[in-house]
Order: C-alpha cells, then structure tokens, then sequence
C-alpha cells in the first residue's frame, strides 16, 4: 500500500489543522494505520492510532484531548484532526499502516510509511 500525508502547514499557536493520509494499492480497510512526528533532533514518537474497523483508537499522553484520529475506509482515507495547538507540536508527520494486531503504538510494528508532512506551530 502507498500512502501520502497531506494537510501540514503554518498555525498559530492556539489553532488548528486536519491532516489527510489517503492510501492506493490496496483497500485501506486492511490496516490498522497510525500517526507519528519527528521534531528536528528528536527520535520519530507515536501520536494516535486506529483499528481497522475505527472502533478503537489510541493517543498519546502529549496529545489526547486535543487530536483526533478517524478514518473513512470507504475513502481510503486517515484523518488527524489537531485542536489547540502548541508550539511543540511543530514536527514532520507521518502516517503508517500495519496488517498485524500487534501494539499500535510501536513504531517498529508499522510495515509502510507515508513521506511526511510539515507541521509547525507559531507562538
């Protein structure tokens, strides 16, 4: 499956984005997906996450209450929809999708990436 990460841009602090991951190739239906960000310097760390069906999702700590991750299998789509914005939110992110069941919130358990998109958060 190939996936593009589109929706980063400028905000400020306070703001909001929603983030877009479409996927081709293969019915997104098939994958439980996730959102990771990348700070300049820091290691890539898990956002939110998704089951297949939608029935479940994860956040982390830093995000929960403010992010929203859906998804519209029919659209082949993953949405993160991000509220309240900080300016330590400011990161490239990334969606993923995995076929196993295994922890979500691993980044090594994720089988395909999308390239990124910039997020950056003004104070």
């Amino acid at each position: 499956v190939q996936l593009q990460a589109c929706g980063g841009g400028l905000v400020q602090a306070g703001g909001s984005l929603r983030l877009s991951c479409a996927a081709s190739g293969r019915f997104l239906s098939m994958y439980n997906m996730g959102w990771f960000r990348q700070a300049p310097g820091k290691e890539r760390e898990f956002v939110a996450a998704i089951t297949k069906s939608g029935h479940l999702t994860y956040y982390d700590d830093s995000v929960r209450g403010r992010f929203t991750i859906s998804r519209v299998n029919a659209e082949n789509t993953v949405y993160l929809h991000m509220m309240s914005l900080k300016p330590e939110d400011t990161a490239v992110y990334y969606c993923a999708a995995k076929s196993s069941a295994t922890v979500l919130t691993i980044r090594s358990n994720y089988d395909y990436w999308g390239q990124g998109t910039q997020v950056t958060v003004s104070s």
